[in-house]
């Protein structure tokens, strides 16, 4: 989920702050110990709730058996830490086009987009994210706007990180329309949700006509894949091979409507 931060209360200057501003507002007592806990411990995404609740069964029935119930308990440790949601506060920068997943930025170049993205047959920047299996796994919309099509292809499972993955492996692609550059002229940016040498189920829960906001979560991939975001001729990526993204936060590039569609 991605979210803005609660506003608190404006306040005047002070000496110490002469421009003034807003305070985060917080709860007291038991209900603020509640409320680090909700910050500090990520929710889980809806599709691990099988893969967690299933061992923690059998740990619990087979609590009196240590060689079932520690397994069990780590598989359900270990579902939990996979399928964790952590709450992520897209940036206020206008154009602003943002990580769709945690993982390693492992490719930016110009290609030429995959054929079910609908963008033409020239060669656009690209930024490919690679989340390993200990990478927070679902992913978030890297701009806001209107999806215009979702085209899920079947292709093969090689390993996520190598080039020829974004043409041959299966993949969800996801075209959203955007007027959220400098200019406010509408522009066309693709995000492949791509399935890797374990993967073996990808989730895209928007569809077309949905709207998106920056940052939003809208899928999932299990377990070990790839994220490559398609941006608009011309656009300048602002990230660098081997950084490492964090998802609806980190800015990849600033859309300019100056850019052509």
């Amino acid at each position: 989920m991605a979210r803005r931060p609660k506003t608190g209360i404006d306040r005047p200057g002070t000496p110490e702050s002469p421009q003034g501003g807003a305070v985060t507002e917080h709860t007291t007592g038991v209900a603020h110990v509640a409320e680090l806990i909700r910050h500090t411990v990520p929710t889980m995404h809806p599709a691990g709730i099988p893969f967690v609740a299933g061992p923690a069964a059998v740990a619990v029935l087979a609590r009196r058996h240590r060689w079932i119930r520690t397994p069990a308990t780590a598989l359900a440790l270990a579902g939990a830490t996979f399928f964790r949601h952590p709450t992520r506060v897209p940036p206020v920068t206008v154009g602003a086009v943002v990580a769709p997943a945690d993982g390693e930025i492992t490719i930016v170049d110009e290609t030429v987009p995959p054929v079910d993205l609908g963008l033409g047959d020239q060669p656009l920047p690209r930024v490919s994210t690679f989340l390993s299996v200990f990478d927070v796994h679902v992913q978030r919309a890297p701009v806001a706007g209107r999806v215009v099509s979702v085209v899920h292809t079947p292709g093969k499972f090689l390993s996520a990180d190598l080039p020829a993955a974004s043409i041959d492996n299966e993949r969800v692609s996801m075209r959203i329309a955007t007027s959220a550059g400098t200019g406010g002229a509408t522009v066309d940016v693709g995000v492949v949700q791509i399935a890797g040498l374990i993967a073996r189920r990808i989730v895209c829960e928007r569809e077309v006509g949905d709207e998106v906001a920056l940052g939003e979560t809208y899928g999932l991939i299990r377990f070990g894949s790839r994220v490559d975001v398609y941006l608009p001729a011309g656009t300048v990526p602002q990230v660098l091979v081997g950084q490492r993204a964090v998802g609806a936060e980190t800015v990849l590039a600033t859309l300019d409507s100056s850019v052509p569609t």
